[in-house]
């Protein structure tokens, strides 16, 4: 017995030695023995396990087979090594189940044919497996339900595996690309994109590469897609392959390509717009300055469109607009760049030049293709254009200011008139260096209160009494004295000031008026510049006037030169019913200088009309003039309107008028135009002859400065 124990505490020590846990089970499938391992494994202290069951350890649900197993193994007699996937499930101290590999061989203990079990835990190894399992389907899950194409390539780049999105992407099933490389449907251009990606990755400069190529779907379509790739190597550095994941960017490209389009065109006429342009010129400057020849800039501005804006609306104005951007395009060089700059300008580019009468040719052709009307949704507009040309060659220093002085040729050219061109010359910038001083000095006397009105009277030919006064403004200029209006409001009328101009004289005329106490209650007229009646704030102006001065709508005249309110006919016809609904009269100035519109005129809600001057200081045919001032005159009764003869110097002009019938008369005959504080001698009196006379006043010859059309 002692030799009994001995032996087996010489196998106990060799059992904890032992790294797996080990049971020793007789063949009524008691526990002899157990190590140190596996009493850890399940739990226990190894002598609550010596002497019970192994089936306290098994599941009973389990304990069949194993009955079934360890019965096998007795019959057989045979070992069974750690490996062999023998997985049995048992329990711990704590109930849970443990899975185990077993491995089994026969031994003799205490005299007793057993059992020897040795157990390994497989439950971390299980887990880490389901793990792994499921790694892998989800990985597989995600690859076959992902909206982004991806592919799997081998070694030599051909596919081996695609997802559905990719079949979609190309319109191709997954027969048809497995086993190929890309370059089956890549868009021809694009050959060699993937491959030189392949070669990257495949030489080692990068693990993960990203570039831009375009596919062809099977209906034809080039798709754009960004392709994301990343590589796998063996332990040698060897290439496995390559995952690949691909991002449709054709819509996006199509969006930038737009965007990139809005940016650089006009989105009304589709023409290059002014970033674009100047671009261009920058280009186009360096060119003639490495090859030579000529380059110009031509500004093309479209004369009175704010009056087709005004007249039929922004829709119509629109349509105008690019009606002329298709007449300029299908004139223009394919060369040059023609651009919208803004408004109703535009910009031409001319490139390519060896000589530079070549541009006046361009500048001409582009003012011929608007020679045509245009007819808009029914509506015929006649369209003119003024032009600016800067032209520059490679001796032209490169800070030259191109477009202003294109900008600067333009003025000049509206200055000659409709329908011009001009040329930018080194005097035009100095011209335009004295017109803007003079602006700001001009400007600044109407804030000093250097600019003021006279008023000249306006004489009753029957009576000789004064019926009425035009108001005049005059520049009293510090050093050059007294400046009448045909030295500056012209020049006041090409640039804002002239609004600041007219309101002034409008509120001056109104207050001053008020004054007039005469029982006649003499009427004022104000004249009215082209901007000034056709402005859309003309009426609420008109009528902080009147509240301001307290003079009534009828005492107040404001006169318009026929030719302004024959620009646009039908507006100046609303005007003026605008302006007689306010009780406001309105005059026609230059009345006849265009005799075809006379019935057209007389027909105008109008109060007065001013006969043109010539007709009364005629050079010839006296006779002819007074026939035709008798007309007017008769005309004039007919509608209810009364005219008016300005510029009356003589004795022998006053007494021909009051022989055609003519009633109204103004000039330097009765008097000169007066400061506000003079006007009051002249009311109430007859000052003139009522009967014909053959004297001459010295007023008489005195230069007439007064009855300009803007004075």
């Amino acid at each position: 017995m002692d030799h009994f124990v001995d032996a087996t505490t010489s196998w106990q020590y060799i059992l904890n030695a032992m790294p797996d846990g080990v049971l020793v089970i007789d063949q009524s499938g008691v526990i002899r023995a157990v190590n140190n391992a596996f009493g850890y494994m399940a739990g226990y202290e190894v002598l609550d396990l010596v002497g019970s069951s192994i089936d306290r350890l098994i599941p009973e649900e389990d304990r069949l087979r194993h009955h079934d197993l360890a019965a096998d193994f007795l019959a057989r007699g045979m070992e069974r090594r750690n490996g062999g996937h023998l997985d049995i499930a048992l329990v711990n101290h704590d109930g849970r189940r443990i899975t185990v590999d077993i491995a089994l061989s026969t031994i003799e203990w205490g005299g007793e044919q057993c059992s020897l079990a040795a157990v390994r835990d497989l439950s971390a190894l299980r887990r880490v497996e389901a793990e792994r399992d499921d790694s892998a389907l989800k990985f597989q899950l995600a690859f076959e339900t992902a909206m982004s194409p991806m592919t799997f390539t081998d070694a030599e780049d051909r596919i081996v595996a695609a997802n559905p999105a990719f079949c979609e992407l190309l319109g191709r099933s997954i027969d048809e690309l497995v086993g190929r490389d890309s370059q089956h449907f890549t868009y021809p251009v694009d050959f060699g994109v993937t491959e030189s990606s392949h070669q990257r990755v495949q030489g080692h400069e990068t693990s993960r590469d990203r570039y831009v190529k375009r596919y062809l779907h099977r209906d034809g379509r080039v798709i754009v897609v960004e392709v994301s790739r990343s590589a796998t190597y063996d332990d040698d550095g060897n290439l496995l392959y390559s995952v690949i994941s691909e991002r449709d960017i054709t819509e996006e490209r199509l969006l930038t390509a737009q965007l990139a389009h809005q940016a650089l065109h006009d989105p009304l006429t589709g023409l290059a717009n002014r970033t674009l342009i100047e671009d261009r010129l920058g280009q186009a400057r360096a060119k003639v300055t490495r090859h030579g020849g000529y380059g110009a800039v031509l500004m093309l501005d479209l004369d009175d469109f704010k009056v087709v804006n005004d007249t039929h609306g922004h829709v119509i104005g629109d349509q105008l607009l690019i009606g002329v951007a298709r007449r300029l395009d299908e004139v223009a060089r394919t060369a040059d760049t023609l651009s919208r700059f803004g408004g109703d300008e535009f910009l031409y580019l001319v490139e390519g030049v060896r000589q530079a009468e070549q541009i006046n040719h361009v500048a001409e052709r582009l003012l011929a293709a608007l020679e045509e009307p245009f007819v808009i949704l029914g509506i015929e507009i006649r369209q003119y254009a003024s032009v600016g040309v800067a032209i520059w060659s490679a001796d032209t220093p490169i800070d030259s200011p191109i477009i202003e002085e294109a900008d600067l040729a333009l003025y000049e050219a509206k200055r000659l008139g409709r329908g011009r061109y001009a040329i930018f010359s080194p005097s035009l910038r100095q011209h335009a260096m004295g017109r803007f001083e003079q602006l700001q000095e001009l400007r600044q006397a109407l804030e000093a209160g250097e600019i003021v009105m006279h008023y000249q009277p306006i004489v009753d030919d029957t009576s000789s009494l004064v019926v009425g006064f035009e108001a005049l403004m005059r520049w009293n200029h510090p050093t050059r004295g007294w400046v009448g209006p045909a030295e500056f409001l012209g020049l006041a009328e090409s640039s804002d000031l002239i609004g600041d101009l007219g309101a002034f004289a409008l509120t001056e005329a109104t207050r001053t008026a008020a004054t007039w106490t005469d029982p006649a209650a003499p009427y004022v007229t104000v004249n009215l510049s082209a901007r000034q009646f056709y402005d859309d704030d003309l009426t609420t102006v008109v009528v902080a006037a009147l509240r301001a001065s307290g003079l009534a709508a009828s005492r107040l005249v404001l006169e318009v030169a026929e030719h302004v309110a024959l620009q646009d006919p039908n507006r100046s016809a609303s005007i003026i019913a605008e302006l007689a609904e306010l009780g406001v009269g309105v005059a026609i100035d230059q009345f006849g200088s265009g005799l075809s519109s006379l019935a057209y005129l007389m027909n105008l809600q109008l109060q007065f009309v001013k006969i043109d001057q010539s007709f009364v200081r005629p050079t010839h045919g006296i006779g002819y003039n007074e026939a035709l001032v008798a007309f007017i005159v008769a005309l004039g009764e007919q509608h209810g309107v009364s005219v008016v003869a300005e510029g009356v110097e003589t004795i022998d002009q006053f007494d021909r008028l009051r022989d055609a019938g003519c009633r109204l008369s103004q000039g330097f005959f009765f008097s000169r135009a007066v400061p506000a504080d003079d006007t009051a001698p002249l009311l109430g009196k007859a000052h003139w002859p009522t009967q014909p006379s053959t004297s001459n006043p010295e007023a008489s010859t005195a230069p007439q400065a007064s009855t300009t059309p803007e004075s």
